[in-house]
């Protein structure tokens, strides 16, 4: 059994974040990681056995790359004798059993406006027998992916894309492809490196990827990509280089088996920023339960920005509580490598105490939405002072108001998260429009949030 690709039917078109009462005081569970799931569902894919993954994310991204793959022969199921499924809702996990499979005739992949499914189910295409076109939504042409089939060529892999390195375009998979060393700018997205690393066990000599530009942006979903590629028994080799080094970096990936097994999904910790987020906001305290004590994502980093922002952060048996003083403070920082979160660190630097200036993240121009526009657009009608430039975003806090507005989601998950952030400080809360876009990662995110707003006092 498998459920429809498009979970966003549970949440209305427009939703009024909350404004908080009081402090907030709750614990929150979110549900599986989107990163982890994905990955963990193409190398089940490529695998030579079965593989269980428990506690998969069931939301648009991953429902979207799991119907790929079942284009691509795959067989998902999802096993009716563990729990329904929604741990974020206190719920038993869901279970899904991965078999791989094979096609040979023409297929059709639907990525949506999911990045990792545009850049990781390519490659895996190229190892079939049919010719996968792929498709996807109006927001998917801006979206990088030329470098990828560039390289995918390279390795020997045959593809039409008419010359515009774009969706749409077709793989014409041969039942296999050399592989070898290949060099590609992955500055617009990590997953153009992750997508060819994951696929590359099983290419005829593996591949050598090498990247020449400028420093990669979310570099932790790489390091994400091989850790998770060594758990299913891959050897790769990576060559770490100095913040600055002209030399390209370098990942090698082996050919041979993949035998995933088992894996277990972790909370999703981008999806749990706004929550803790809420703290600093309100002065409360939000735990996370299930918060990993050793996480395949950029734990670290995350507590990190939100303990120089005001947070007290500390792991109790609960989880990670994140205790906020009442006042927030502005910081000056490189968010590279935690791109996912700088839409609620945004919504906190327009509410806090002193300016914020955030670089590193001109690539963020190129995900679900122009995000580095969309957030100054958005704040600066409720009266806010965002510049966005070239590189990043720079913001002087000031009042803001929320009358006859409605925060435009600009279809993008991230820009609702920052929305219900930014509502809890403001009188009446905040209209956000087509607030069910966060179905793409969240489909309970608004039920989830509004509990956590009424448990304030």
């Amino acid at each position: 059994m498998h459920r429809d690709a498009d979970p966003e039917h549970e949440q209305t078109s427009d939703w009024r974040a909350p404004a908080a009462s009081g402090p907030v005081r709750a614990q929150v569970r979110p549900p599986g990681s989107k990163s982890v799931t994905n990955r963990a569902l193409v190398l089940a894919a490529l695998a030579d056995g079965p593989t269980v993954i428990t506690n998969p994310l069931q939301a648009r991204d991953t429902l979207l790359m799991a119907a790929a793959l079942r284009g691509l022969g795959t067989v998902i199921d999802e096993d009716a004798t563990a729990g329904a499924g929604d741990a974020a809702e206190g719920g038993e996990p869901a279970v899904w059993r991965v078999t791989p499979g094979g096609v040979d005739s023409a297929a059709v992949v639907d990525v949506g406006n999911a990045g990792t499914v545009l850049r990781f189910v390519p490659p895996v295409a190229a190892l079939t027998r049919a010719s996968v076109e792929f498709t996807g939504d109006a927001r998917m042409a801006e979206r990088p992916i030329g470098p990828l089939l560039a390289a995918l060529r390279e390795l020997g892999a045959v593809i039409d894309d008419g010359g515009r390195g774009s969706v749409p375009f077709v793989v014409r998979g041969r039942g296999g492809i050399s592989g070898g060393t290949v060099t590609l700018d992955a500055s617009g997205s990590s997953q153009l490196v992750s997508g060819l690393l994951l696929a590359a066990p099983r290419y005829d000599k593996g591949a050598e990827v090498h990247h020449d530009g400028p420093r990669v942006p979310s570099a932790p979903h790489i390091a994400m990509t091989v850790q998770m590629l060594r758990d299913a028994g891959a050897q790769v080799d990576t060559w770490i280089t100095a913040r600055g080094s002209s030399v390209p970096d370098r990942w090698q990936v082996h050919p041979g088996d993949l035998r995933p097994s088992a894996v277990t999904v972790e909370p999703d910790l981008s999806n749990a920023a706004p929550f803790l987020a809420a703290a600093l906001v309100t002065g409360g305290s939000v735990t996370i339960a299930g918060w990993p004590r050793r996480s395949l994502q950029a734990a670290g980093q995350i507590l990190d920005f939100l303990t120089r922002m005001g947070a007290d952060c500390s792991m109790t048996a609960d989880g990670m509580r994140v205790t906020g003083a009442g006042a927030i403070r502005g910081i000056t920082a490189d968010l590279r490598d935690v791109s996912e979160i700088v839409p609620v660190l945004t919504a906190l630097a327009a509410l806090a105490d002193s300016p914020s200036v955030f670089t590193g993240i001109g690539h963020m121009r190129s995900h679900e939405s122009d995000r580095l526009a969309a957030l100054a657009a958005e704040i600066g009608a409720l009266g806010g002072d965002v510049r966005d430039h070239d590189d990043g975003l720079e913001i002087r806090p000031r009042p803001l108001r929320a009358d006859g507005v409605v925060f435009a989601s600009h279809d993008d998950h991230r820009l609702v998260m920052a929305a219900a952030v930014l509502g809890l400080a403001l009188p009446g809360g905040l209209l956000v429009g087509n607030a069910a876009t966060v179905g793409k990662t969240f489909p309970a995110f608004t039920r989830t949030w509004c509990a956590m707003s009424e448990r304030s006092p």
